[in-house]
């Protein structure tokens, strides 16, 4: 059963969108250089929708779990074609409740779910629930809206601090660098680029209209720090 079957994601087209996309080449860079400097192989991906990341993750010879909500999306995910021996299971589960045993997993990939919280407080759990399940050391690949995405004036939800409704229509979340950072170190995540450097995509230049209706997207690594 889907628990959110009016959810736009679990439309045909946009799962059909989705499962043509290609993978984040800087997330499959990030990965392989966990393996090759902390031997990573466990990998848990939040919100792997249909499976664009996982599924290539888990041909590399990772250990993938992936967790999505839409029903649809992890189908997609599962329909996809992937060799013989390829480690990949999935399940469906919110951001907030991970499935997942304390520490065991070397690498959490979090591409494009957060920003679906649809409050400060889910977005919170979402972090702390990242942590709980990341080993001591483990990396966090993190892919989403940029506050940039919305105009100075956009004010956010009474009572939110980086929740708005300007984008979709529906509350989503929407932090400054500042804010990411300082959220994440909250939760025990400190900011590692030594291989991906923090990164604002889609973001115009000063004087430069914004062209399309594209969120601005930060993609950054961060790493679970010791005793958090």
């Amino acid at each position: 059963m889907d628990p959110q079957p009016d959810s736009p994601w679990s439309t045909p087209a946009t799962v059909a969108g989705f499962s043509r996309s290609p993978p984040n080449a800087t997330l499959i860079r990030f990965a392989e250089a966990e393996r090759d400097r902390r031997g990573a192989q466990q990998i848990l991906d939040v919100g792997c929708g249909a499976g664009r990341n996982a599924n290539p993750l888990a041909e590399l010879g990772f250990d993938v779990v992936g967790l999505d909500l839409s029903m649809p999306m992890l189908q997609a995910a599962m329909a996809r074609p992937r060799r013989m021996g390829a480690r990949l299971a999935l399940a469906q589960a919110a951001m907030d409740h991970l499935p997942v045993p304390d520490r065991t997993c070397d690498l959490v990939i979090a591409h494009g779910i957060w920003n679906l919280a649809g409050s400060g407080s889910e977005f919170r759990r979402g972090l702390c629930e990242a942590a709980r399940v990341s080993k001591e050391g483990a990396g966090l690949f993190i892919f989403t809206f940029s506050r940039n995405t919305l105009p100075a004036e956009a004010t956010p939800v009474p009572g939110e601090t980086f929740v708005f409704t300007q984008f979709s229509g529906r509350p989503q979340c929407f932090l400054s660098e500042t804010e990411l950072i300082l959220e994440l170190g909250v939760a025990g995540f400190s900011l590692d680029e030594d291989v991906v450097k923090l990164t604002e995509h889609n973001r115009p230049r000063p004087g430069q209209l914004q062209a399309g209706s594209g969120p601005v997207i930060f993609e950054a690594a961060f790493r679970r720090v010791a005793n958090s």
